[in-house]
């Protein structure tokens, strides 16, 4: 075998390459933003670890790491398990394959055109005067993923967002304010809208339903969602089954509008 026989490469060679680093893109894309790409940092840091005491010649150390590594396969699918389920709807998607998902989708590509129009400034206002109220509130804010398997459970809708409709959807007399709304650029796509229920044994208790419902959403898709607690009046944010931390309402603007224009 030549020394550089592993410059002879072919064109099947650059799409191998190709798909690996559409593979890698994806899995970041996923895990950028989120406590899994810690957990993923820590993976190469042991994977790195074990290939210098490999070379080295440490041969218990590097047993003891090569065992883990060999079964870090099946670690990843339970440790990944919710990162693993939203690149799968995605792919399952039906509109994830339109010219403007897959622009959003490949942010070096995007179109400066292509933006989420939603007004997320008149959204928080409209939250910040229910917290006042103390009326509780859940909006769901669509991203990529298609949510048409829970737009269905509630009433299928296509009105311009406003504060006037926000508000009256959620007063608390009003017809439309149990469940959620979905939002999708600038339209309320649905209310009344039933939202599937966090599992997870170790939420606060402090957590009312509206909450694990946002948890809920918000680790089964790419969906936010925005939450005004009608006991105390706190407006919380929630993005890939977490409690995103915010000092103000202009910084919570801000982060919602990176999460919608990714």
């Amino acid at each position: 075998m030549e020394i550089l026989d592993f410059l002879n490469i072919n064109f099947i060679d650059f799409i191998d390459i190709g798909l690996v680093a559409l593979l890698l893109f994806s899995l970041y894309r996923l895990v950028k933003g989120t406590v899994a790409i810690n957990i993923f940092l820590g993976i190469v840091i042991i994977y790195m670890i074990w290939k210098i005491t490999d070379i080295l010649k440490m041969d218990i150390l590097s047993n003891i790491l090569g065992n883990f590594i060999s079964v870090g396969f099946f670690a990843l699918i339970v440790v990944f398990q919710q990162e693993i389920r939203k690149f799968l709807l995605l792919l399952g998607s039906s509109n994830f394959t339109s010219r403007k998902n897959v622009l959003r989708y490949f942010n070096f590509l995007n179109d400066p055109n292509i933006k989420n129009e939603t007004d997320v400034k008149l959204i928080l206002d409209s939250c910040a005067k229910m917290s006042k109220e103390k009326t509780g509130a859940i909006i769901i804010l669509e991203r990529n993923t298609t949510l048409d398997f829970i737009k269905n459970t509630g009433d299928i809708t296509n009105i311009l967002l406003s504060s006037q409709i926000l508000e009256t959807i959620f007063f608390k007399n009003s017809p439309l304010h149990d469940g959620a709304i979905l939002i999708k650029n600038n339209y309320i796509k649905a209310t009344r809208v039933v939202l599937p229920i966090s599992e997870n044994s170790g939420l606060a208790k402090k957590f009312g339903l509206r909450h694990k419902a946002a948890i809920g959403i918000s680790e089964k898709t790419d969906a936010t969602a925005i939450v005004v607690s009608e006991q105390t009046g706190k407006i919380s944010y929630f993005k890939d089954g977490y409690v995103v931390k915010f000092d103000s309402q202009g910084e919570l603007t801000n982060i919602i509008l990176d999460d919608l224009n990714y």
